[in-house]
């Protein structure tokens, strides 16, 4: 399989059925198990982005030398420095480079179950974005996990028996809804056609610290502009490796802040997105 490893380009040699975007910063053994993970998928007409947040030399050693194993083409976009949290512009630039008319975000720290991107392609109709959902993987059984490159303890009854949180997401059930209820975007887990993030100028680069530009500004942009959201919570699943927390309640605020304030300017076409307005 041919090997696209760069910084961003504007053409794409062949068409493909969906992009999977994988925000991605400073930790390759997450990438290297997402990876593995999506070389299982039950459905692989799909290309991968690893956007990367960062400058770092180990990973693109690893993507150069190792790209070509893998059964997908893999992109690697990356910054030329690491200048803080640039996650929406990362964004931005890897929709602008995607192949596929359908795309799927993922962070570099969730596992996708082997069925993912074909419930995606399955579930993703005009008219409306896919959320998933994640189960919060313990501390115990996510070091194992990492240690051996192996899936065989993401499977419910070890879960049950783990320090995980979040186990009834990894239920898998295609055929009908577990739960009525339809929950938040979270931007680990979720997909829509590029025409409708182009339509509201993509994610809202003014977010420049974690949280909330990724995932509910996002989310209320699209609904403004009369998309419905839709859950496929027990079908599309990832399992979230754990990490200490990397929240704080003062970037919380500012970033709540700043969404109230672009919801009252209804600002539902960004003015700092794909497109500099």
């Amino acid at each position: 399989m041919k090997k696209n490893v760069s910084q961003p380009r504007a053409v794409h040699e062949n068409k493909m059925e969906l992009t999977l975007i994988i925000s991605y910063y400073r930790a390759l053994d997450n990438l290297k198990i997402i990876l593995k993970a999506l070389s299982n998928q039950s459905f692989n007409d799909f290309e991968v982005i690893v956007s990367e947040d960062d400058f770092n030399a180990e990973t693109i050693s690893f993507i150069n030398g190792n790209g070509h194993l893998y059964p997908f083409p893999i992109l690697h976009i990356y910054q030329k420095e690491d200048n803080g949290f640039r996650k929406n512009m990362m964004l931005n630039r890897s929709v602008l480079h995607s192949n596929a008319d359908k795309l799927v975000f993922i962070d570099g720290d969730c596992i996708p179950h082997k069925h993912f991107i074909k419930q995606y392609i399955k579930n993703l109709k005009p008219g409306c974005f896919l959320l998933g959902r994640r189960v919060m993987l313990g501390e115990k059984l996510s070091s194992s996990i990492l240690r051996g490159q192996s899936f065989k303890r993401l499977h419910i009854f070890s879960l049950i028996f783990s320090d995980s949180k979040k186990i009834k997401e990894s239920i898998y059930n295609p055929y009908f809804k577990l739960s009525l209820k339809t929950r938040g975007l979270v931007g680990c887990n979720w997909s829509i056609r590029k025409k409708y993030l182009i339509d509201v100028n993509g994610f809202d680069e003014d977010y420049v610290r974690v949280g909330v530009g990724e995932d509910c500004d996002i989310e209320w942009r699209l609904i403004e502009s009369g998309l419905k959201k839709k859950s496929i919570k027990n079908k599309a699943i990832t399992y979230h490796l754990y990490h200490p927390e990397t929240h704080s309640d003062e970037n919380s605020f500012e970033n709540y802040e700043l969404l109230e304030s672009k919801m009252q300017a209804k600002h539902i076409i960004c003015l700092n997105g794909l497109e500099k307005q």
